[in-house]
C-alpha cells in the first residue's frame, strides 16, 4: 500500500513516466535496501542514511535520473556508487537482457550490496574507486553516478559509448548540478542540467 502511494505521487508529479521504469519501481522492494531501523520509512519520498556517511537517494531523485538515462532492455549500464544496491536493482529490472556493473568503494557497503543483489543474475558488484570506472567491461551504453563529483571524471567519459548517456551530479558539498551528459562523438560531449540537487561527495582515491 505504501509503495503504491509513493508511485502514485511520483506519477502525479510527472517525475515517473516511462512504463518500464514504473514497472521496476513496482517490482523492487525498497525496504530490502535500507537499514532495518528505517524500513518503516522506505516508501517516504526522502533520502535515508545507510551508514558510513552515505545515503539511499530520495525516490524522486532516482526517478529523475532514470527518466533522463533512458535505459533500454539490452543496455550495459555502469552504476557508480552502489550503496546498498537499490538503484542497481531498478536498473537490472529495466535492462533485463543487458548487464549492470555496480561499483562501490566502501567495503562494508559493497558486501551488503552484493548480498542484496544476489538474485539478480545480470548484475555484477565491483569493489573499487568508481571515479575510474571499470575498463574491463567498457564501453557502456549508460552510466549513472550517485555521488557528487568535483568535475566529470575523464575515465567515465572515455568508457561511455558514442551516443551513450550519463547522469552525474557535479559541484561542491552544498549544492550540485545534476547533468545529463550525451557523448556525441569520441571527442565531444553535450551537457544539460536536470536541476540542483544535494548528493554525498564522490570518494576518489
Amino acid at each position: 500500500m505504501e509503495k503504491a502511494r509513493l508511485i502514485a505521487k511520483l506519477k502525479r508529479e510527472r517525475v515517473l513516466k516511462s512504463p518500464e521504469i514504473i514497472r521496476a519501481f513496482e517490482k523492487v522492494p525498497r525496504e530490502r535496501f535500507v537499514p532495518a531501523k528505517y524500513k518503516g520509512l522506505a516508501y517516504e519520498d526522502i533520502p535515508l542514511p545507510i551508514g558510513y556517511g552515505q545515503t539511499i537517494s530520495q525516490p524522486t531523485t532516482i526517478a529523475i535520473m532514470l527518466e533522463a538515462l533512458k535505459v533500454r532492455k539490452r543496455d550495459k549500464v555502469l552504476d557508480v556508487g552502489s550503496g546498498l544496491g537499490y538503484l542497481a536493482a531498478l536498473l537490472a529490472e529495466i535492462a533485463k537482457e543487458g548487464k549492470v556493473v555496480s561499483i562501490e568503494i566502501i567495503p562494508e557497503l559493497w558486501k551488503r550490496a552484493k548480498e542484496n543483489l544476489r538474485n539478480y543474475k545480470n548484475v555484477v558488484c565491483i569493489l573499487r574507486d568508481g571515479s575510474k570506472g571499470y575498463e574491463k567491461e567498457a564501453p557502456y551504453d549508460r552510466i549513472v553516478v550517485s555521488a557528487a563529483a568535483r568535475k566529470i571524471p575523464k575515465a567515465l567519459i572515455e568508457q561511455l559509448k558514442v551516443k551513450g548517456r550519463m547522469v552525474i551530479p557535479v559541484g561542491n558539498l552544498e549544492c550540485q548540478h545534476m547533468y545529463l551528459v550525451e557523448k556525441l562523438r569520441k571527442d565531444r560531449i553535450r551537457k544539460s542540467s536536470l536541476g540542483y540537487f544535494v548528493f554525498v561527495p564522490l570518494i576518489e582515491k
